[in-house]
């Protein structure tokens, strides 16, 4: 009788700690639902490079736009920034943008925004758009004015869209980085 009680409360035991412990595990260390990395960001576009040209034009991008998890099925609801300047000989302009739509596919990405900051007069408020290539080393890049000539002039540009990737980066400044989005289809 006594080996019976002894191996009935051990069992007990056993559970309760296994109960306790499967619990703990399923909260999580901080009391939340999941315990792990969150999830991976749906999309997303980083990194600066400065363009190559001939002439020596100082031309640089810089990119920081997300595309949160829990947006995968609307990249109309992307965020972040990217910015843009442009010099020759001390001539030239800058400007930010608010991101506004955000596309990837392997290695390329399309983002657009509204330029909320520059020094080229009309620009502010217009929607530029940029293609980028991420090829490691090699990155390219387009831009929406290519086609239509200044960001301060054109009519309104939709969002999603840039050009072809047709300017090279120059040698050793290029850290482009494109996290492909993977909606469900």
């Amino acid at each position: 009788m006594k080996r019976r009680t002894a191996t009935a409360t051990l069992c007990a035991a056993l559970l309760l700690t296994a109960a306790t412990s499967g619990a703990a595990v399923a909260d999580g260390p901080h009391g939340g639902p999941h315990d792990g990395p969150p999830p991976r960001e749906a999309a997303a576009l980083t990194g600066t490079a400065k363009l190559y040209r001939s002439a020596g034009d100082d031309i640089t991008f810089t990119f920081d736009a997300h595309l949160a998890a829990e947006d995968n099925e609307d990249p109309l609801r992307a965020t972040g920034t990217f910015a843009f300047s442009h010099y020759l000989n001390g001539a030239g302009a800058r400007a930010e943008a608010e991101v506004d739509c955000l596309l990837t596919g392997g290695d390329v990405a399309v983002v657009s925004g509204v330029i909320t900051d520059s020094d080229l007069p009309g620009a502010v408020g217009k929607r530029v758009g940029v293609t980028v290539h991420d090829l490691g080393r090699h990155d390219r890049l387009g831009y929406s004015w290519a086609a239509t000539g200044s960001p301060a002039e054109g009519g309104e540009l939709p969002r999603c869209v840039g050009s072809a990737p047709f300017e090279k980066v120059r040698k050793g400044t290029g850290d482009f980085d494109v996290v492909p989005w993977q909606p469900r289809l």
